[in-house]
């Protein structure tokens, strides 16, 4: 129950509903007990009667009474009847109290896991795997509601019903109850050795869930590839073998549960057997009438549900634990990187680098070595360089995606592990290397950046990206929905999307990362044009492996495993006859 404990303080936020859920529980299960007490002297009045009505068959009197007799059953019959109405209204008061109690929590679990999850820097991404995420918050937390709603109320319901029944049955007869409750030690025995096979089990059944989640997750996302290359038919065989061995775990904990019940209700029935035999014999001494013997069988019969149930509990329990286990494991990681202050910052545009290095947590690969390089408000930086340079490792330190390993980075002269880091992301946009969008319309992907963009804003910034002529040839426009990640879109058109994203925000810093590499030379022309107003007054940090992209920045720094081998304008770098002018002459000699 230790992982489980984390949910306490979800319990106490919700603890006037769980009251009240009690205390409609204990009203339910008295109008579930006091029927055994009519039956009982029901049952022996028509014992009674039977005796009496031999002695007046024939006299004036025996039409009167057996006349009083069936209106005395009638009225016996009808309050079982009404007790068993009252007792489903509450029953139905239990399940809006408790059953929604468990909803409700499981609504703020999944908002503080999703919440959590998006603290947690990049570096926590490239270690877990999306299907591993999407288990934990969809499959584990349906687990753990089991536990915050059922197990929760027939665990309840068992603990009153005991008290309750066991209370009456020893006012009643102590030998009898003791009897009648001989097997249910043994139960718990059962039930506490079964307990370990069943937690293990549910543990493996969730990790291969994972594992099967993960796997048509990537089977799903990369689609394309599975069928540019043929793999289908072995996609399909990895997927059976990982489904198969899921299988056999849940046929492993299924074998448990199959010998586990049978058990009892063997030791449930005995209970009725030995009620019936030992409360005949203590008939025979009149110790008791013939109807305490049906108002035991009653009350064992109602004990049936709560004992049986609770093997089901312990299997609801076990696996929520399992669940809880694994949601811990994430919730228990503290975020590296947090906001020191909540203080309002506007950037105006200055960044400089003093001796920056990263070395990346997951991989452990040095990107970035003491690199420094300073860049004035308003003015563009450009970031050269061949693949695995660290180009992409600057700009996510930019945005504070990374916290650097060593050295410092100043925004406006102030440390940026300082400054609030809400502040400092929504004024620095970025059009990342990594094409994302969303299953949308174009219109909504493109006012992601800012939710008060105007039509106006959103067509201005098409416009910009040189994408508003591919829009207007769409049977929808701005409104056309794209697929998953924008698959529906050409590389270009994706591309564009999101370099109008990242300019519609106005951000007092613009980073463009790689952003133009799959469209072709006229269009990045024609791109870089338009946003040459868009930048005009606004820092913009501009990373590319073309020469052409770049040529147009203030200041241009290159380079190569991690380390700046040159900086300078576009002319001074020609001039030093270095890797910049290499590149360049490549890349005009395979434009020509």
């Amino acid at each position: 129950m230790k992982e489980l404990a984390y949910l306490n303080k979800y319990i106490i936020r919700y603890g006037f509903r769980l009251t009240l859920g009690i205390i409609f529980m204990i009203i339910s299960n008295i109008f579930a007990i006091a029927p055994a007490q009519v039956v009982r002297y029901a049952l022996d009045l028509v014992v009674d009667t039977l005796k009496t009505q031999t002695l007046l068959k024939g006299s004036e009197l025996y039409d009167s009474y057996i006349n009083e007799f069936f209106q005395v059953v009638l009225l016996y019959g009808g309050v079982i009847v009404g007790m068993a109405l009252m007792r489903g209204i509450f029953l139905f008061f239990v399940r809006q109290t408790i059953i929604v109690m468990s909803r409700l929590i499981e609504y703020d679990l999944k908002n503080d896991i999703f919440e959590h999850y998006q603290k947690l820097p990049l570096s926590f991404y490239r270690k877990n795997n999306t299907g591993d995420l999407m288990a934990r918050i969809s499959e584990d937390v349906s687990k753990v509601r089991m536990y915050l709603g059922p197990a929760i109320m027939y665990s309840i319901n068992m603990v009153i019903s005991f008290i309750l029944t066991i209370s009456i049955m020893v006012s009643i007869n102590v030998e009898l109850t003791i009897w009648a409750l001989f097997p249910l030690p043994l139960l718990s025995i059962s039930i506490y050795f079964v307990n370990n096979i069943i937690n293990k089990k549910s543990e493996l059944i969730q990790q291969q869930l994972s594992t099967m989640s993960t796997f048509v997750q990537e089977a799903f996302s990369g689609i394309r590839v599975l069928k540019a290359f043929v793999r289908e038919k072995e996609s399909l065989h990895q997927f059976d073998e990982t489904a198969k061995e899921y299988k056999y775990r849940q046929l492993e904990l299924a074998k448990v549960n199959s010998m586990f019940y049978p058990l009892m209700l063997f030791l449930i029935g005995l209970s009725t057997i030995l009620t019936v035999y030992v409360g005949g014999l203590e008939v025979e001494q009149g110790a008791i009438t013939p109807g305490v013997i049906a108002e035991f069988i009653m009350y064992v019969t109602l004990l049936t549900w709560p004992v049986t149930s609770l093997g089901w509990v312990t299997s609801i329990v076990q696996r929520a634990a399992a669940s809880q286990k694994r949601i811990n494991e994430f919730l228990s990681i503290e975020p590296e990187i947090t906001s020191p202050s909540n203080k309002p910052f506007d950037i105006k545009g200055k960044i400089t680098f003093k001796d920056v290095s990263l070395v990346y947590p997951d991989s452990g690969i040095k990107a970035l070595d003491k690199v420094s390089f300073e860049i004035e408000t308003g003015k563009t930086l450009a970031i050269l360089g061949t693949t695995g340079s660290g180009k992409s490792t600057v700009a996510n330190l930019i945005s504070r995606l990374y916290d650097p390993t060593e050295g410092q980075i100043l925004i406006d002269d102030h440390d940026l592990k300082t400054l609030n880091l809400h502040d400092v992301r929504s004024q620095i946009n970025m059009a990342p290397q990594d094409v994302f969008l969303f299953s949308n319309t174009l219109r909504n992907n493109i006012a992601f950046a800012k939710a008060d963009a105007t039509e106006e804003d959103i067509i201005r910034a098409t416009k910009n990206a040189g994408l508003w002529e591919n829009i207007q040839n769409m049977d929808n426009g701005l409104d056309t929905v794209v697929g998953e990640r924008g698959i529906t879109l050409s590389g270009g058109q994706k591309q564009r999307a999101t370099i109008a994203r990242a300019i519609l925000g106005t951000p007092s810093i613009l980073i463009l990362d790689d952003s133009l590499s799959a469209v072709d030379t006229n269009t990045e022309n024609e791109i870089l044009n338009n946003l040459q107003e868009v930048m005009k007054d606004r820092t913009s940090v501009i990373i590319s492996h073309r020469v052409s992209s770049v040529k147009l920045a203030n200041k241009i720094i290159v380079l190569h495993e991690g380390q700046i081998i040159e900086q300078g304008t576009h002319d001074e770098l020609l001039k030093i006859e270095g890797h910049y002018q290499s590149l360049y002459q490549q890349q005009s000699e395979s434009n020509n």
